[in-house]
């Protein structure tokens, strides 16, 4: 009898079905209801200019005249409360007159007294119409403006954070600060005036007079040049770089003579001397 084995090994391997990743729906986000006033509806504010007025000012409320362009003629303007209109062609026979007055410098008219938002804008005292007593204040302009200084004063600093001190030092120069003082001391006087002054600031980033400037100066304090009986000359050789005019500043004067094609040599000698000395 023939004997057989029955060779034993790992069963044949059957194909996997791939693993199919799925990507988790995300359901869209309902955008954010909000209620915005509508600026129709918003009161107007009215304040004083110039400094006028104290905890009480009260404004003028007759002998009041008012060019209508609409209808080319003169009108006379008073307050009265229960009328519908501030023109007196256009109230009763008898019309209660009452005065109007800024509380600490301020007037806020609601936008149920239209009578009386129409006689402040048509008030020869405001100075829309060339009045120096008050004026309408624009909170949406002003929100914008506000706005807008952040960002001015964000863009400042973020130059100041991102650059090295010696980059900065020629700036500082132009500002007036001591850059003797220690980094972190010249660093926040910029700070300080960028916060002040962002737009000047910003200007003065981007323009050129100011390393040049820094130069300049730097030649006066390491004896590379001087003012000498109303000129600028070489310290070493006496010679005459140029004429400063009468009641001129000298490093200003020779701060922009270098910037022209003349004044470029000049300059150029001046960094080649700096450089030296470094």
């Amino acid at each position: 009898m023939e004997n057989k084995t029955t060779q034993r090994g790992r069963a044949p391997k059957t194909a996997s079905k791939p693993t199919v990743e799925t990507t988790p729906k995300v359901s869209k986000r309902p955008t954010l209801k909000r209620s915005v006033p509508n600026p129709v509806e918003l009161p107007t504010t009215f304040v004083t200019v110039n400094n006028k007025g104290g905890i009480l000012l009260k404004i003028r409320n007759s002998n009041l005249q008012y060019f209508d362009e609409e209808t080319g003629r003169v009108r006379q303007l008073r307050y009265a409360p229960m009328e519908s209109s501030p023109f007196a062609d256009e109230q009763s026979d008898s019309p209660v007159v009452e005065q109007v007055l800024f509380k600490d410098k301020m007037l806020l008219v609601p936008t149920s007294k239209p009578n009386l938002k129409r006689f402040l804008e048509c008030h020869p005292d405001n100075q829309a119409n060339g009045g120096k007593v008050f004026a309408a204040l624009n909170v949406e302009t002003r929100k914008e403006a506000e706005i807008d200084n952040e960002f001015l004063v964000h863009d400042a600093i973020s130059i100041i954070k991102s650059k090295a001190l010696n980059e900065l030092l020629p700036l500082a120069m132009s500002l007036k600060i001591n850059i003797d003082a220690d980094d972190l001391s010249v660093k926040r006087a910029m700070v300080r005036y960028a916060r002040t002054n962002p737009q000047k600031f910003l200007d003065m980033v981007s323009n050129p007079l100011v390393e040049v400037r820094s130069s300049v100066s730097q030649a006066f304090d390491f004896n590379i040049v001087r003012f000498n009986g109303g000129a600028v000359v070489w310290y070493d050789t006496n010679k005459v770089i140029l004429s400063v005019p009468t009641g001129q500043d000298a490093k200003e004067t020779l701060s922009r003579y270098c910037m022209t094609d003349l004044g470029s040599i000049v300059l150029s000698d001046i960094d080649k001397q700096l450089a030296e000395i470094a």
